[in-house]
């Protein structure tokens, strides 16, 4: 397995956006536990997670399966408020740790660019004694990319990560892709599956739980405009043996980016480690594109800035 990704936890967290509100459904810690495990024993060890998903429930759960391992890398994110707060970063940090159970982060990102340069400031130490291995900045344009990238390197740092929201039903993001894989910058594709409607066991006879965040975000028309992508990836993904729903992380993949796919059941982590065996085609990938082009959507998530 050569090819990277990250495993995202939105959908683990309970509350306040988490599982039941955002997906529509729940989970068992149980289940949850087996999924860590047998994803980790399939060699996935970057994780991704958040403050804000469930309100901290999703650290706290993640946090209890890691257990103090070693071997795991941890994402986690702060959401920083539009009007800046001194100390707000710091402390938001502090308690995403203490519920990890955890020193230090591998990756810290900020959420949003509200005031960067500022909340910036506040990453800056801990940056500097460890507790901050590489700092990211999520839902961000290229602006906000270079701003960051100037400020760091003014104090003698580098910007490590992006992550935005990219897949095949919003696929306007190669200028940034390329940009920082030019750079060395890792570029984290978040919602490549589009919270489940590309995965291949939804569409406009069978949509999302009707009281779900992403049910507002994805309804019923919008399945009827897919039909013929996801006819598309199904043959591609019969073509090669894999499951339907790995062909837009292989397309993300393809397209120089990192993506985070979150699941929720150990069979869906045995999915995606057969699904890395595969390398699509360049005509695969541009069909897939083609077809995504042709549904005329561009997904965009309630918080995007943009």
């Amino acid at each position: 397995m050569n090819k990277e990704v990250m495993i995202g936890t939105w959908a683990w967290g309970s509350g306040y956006n988490g599982s039941k509100m955002v997906f529509g459904k729940s989970y068992d810690e149980t289940t949850l536990r087996e999924t860590f495990k047998k994803a980790t024993e399939s060699g996935f060890i970057k994780w991704d997670t958040a403050a804000v998903y469930g309100m901290g429930s999703c650290e706290r759960l993640l946090g209890g399966f890691i257990n103090g391992r070693e071997d795991i890398f941890l994402s986690t994110k702060y959401f920083p408020n539009k009007k800046y707060k001194a100390g707000s970063l710091v402390k938001s940090f502090n308690e995403s740790m203490e519920r990890l159970n955890l020193k230090s982060a591998d990756l810290f990102w900020l959420h949003a660019p509200n005031n960067i340069e500022k909340n910036l400031s506040e990453a800056i130490p801990l940056m500097r004694d460890g507790r901050i291995k590489s700092i990211g900045i999520s839902n961000v344009s290229m602006e906000n990319i270079k701003t960051a990238e100037s400020y760091l390197e003014k104090n003698g740092l580098k910007l490590g990560a992006v992550q935005n929201h990219f897949s095949l039903l919003r696929n306007d993001q190669q200028p940034i892709i390329d940009y920082c894989n030019s750079k060395g910058i890792q570029y984290y594709a978040y919602m490549v599956l589009e919270q489940g409607a590309l995965a291949g066991r939804y569409n406009s006879m069978n949509h999302f739980p009707t009281f779900s965040m992403r049910n507002f975000q994805f309804p019923k028309s919008k399945f009827k405009k897919i039909e013929g992508l996801l006819g598309t990836m199904k043959n591609i993904a019969d073509k090669y043996g894999i499951d339907q729903s790995q062909i837009p992380i292989l397309w993300a993949i393809e397209k120089g980016a990192i993506p985070i796919v979150g699941i929720t059941k150990p069979s869906y982590a045995e999915k995606l480690s057969a699904a890395l065996e595969v390398t699509l085609s360049d005509e695969e990938i541009s069909k897939l594109t083609d077809e995504a082009k042709k549904t005329g959507i561009r997904q965009q998530g309630s918080w995007e800035p943009q």
